[in-house]
């Protein structure tokens, strides 16, 4: 009930102030599977993304937004659940371990998930190396990858900032990758990181960033 609130209220208000520039929305499915996945360099990604897809996009959320104290706690995690979003307690092995198999779940479902395969937010706006996880989902389910390149939504929410600034917008959604054929391939680690590769690289191309080939470090904020 929350999320359709939120879509008839929220959604206009933000295309109307920020009237994000949008390209390939014709990629992105209008009903069915789909793996959304972009750079994240903003709390802001979470709500632009869903808005130029048209579509209710489930995102893997750290476990704190859902267990803060508190009224404003309270509020933070009933806004996270209304939006389908998923807690995962960073650190804890077993509930990493068992972020991929929610996401088949949630795909075998018709679903749409949104997944950032830096692990975590930018800390400086460059793009980071991805995690392989993304290529198990996409190999395990043959769901098409959508890749999306966000741009500006680091100056829509600076980091460490509560406040929203105006500032242009743009989401950038790519041509569709499909790796189901390659189901069989996934205990390779070689295949795994050529085909995280292969959509980092499409990420990049749309989102303009400098890339480090290196792992993000998990920030507090992220």
């Amino acid at each position: 009930m929350l999320y359709r609130t939120l879509e008839l209220t929220l959604a206009p208000a933000l295309r109307a102030v920020y009237r994000p520039e949008v390209t390939g929305f014709a990629n992105v499915p209008r009903t069915g599977p789909v793996i959304i996945a972009g750079n994240h360099i903003s709390f802001a990604d979470e709500l632009f993304t869903p808005l130029a897809a048209r579509r209710r996009v489930v995102y893997f959320a750290k476990a704190e937004y859902f267990t803060t104290p508190g009224v404003r706690g309270r509020a933070m995690a009933a806004f996270f659940r209304s939006m389908g979003h998923v807690p995962v307690e960073r650190g804890d092995t077993r509930s990493a371990a068992s972020v991929i198999d929610v996401g088949v779940e949630v795909l075998r479902e018709g679903g749409a998930l949104g997944i950032y395969p830096e692990g975590t937010r930018s800390p400086d706006g460059q793009l980071y190396r991805f995690r392989t996880g993304i290529a198990r989902v996409a190999m395990r389910t043959g769901a098409p990858v959508i890749p999306v390149g966000l741009i500006g939504t680091r100056e829509v929410q600076p980091p460490g900032s509560h406040r929203w600034h105006r500032a242009p917008v743009g989401v950038h959604f790519g041509a569709p990758l499909c790796f189901g054929d390659r189901a069989g391939e996934e205990r390779s680690s070689r295949v795994l990181r050529e085909i995280t590769e292969t959509i980092r690289a499409a990420v990049q191309e749309l989102s303009g960033q400098p890339y480090v080939d290196a792992f993000a470090a998990p920030s507090r904020a992220a």
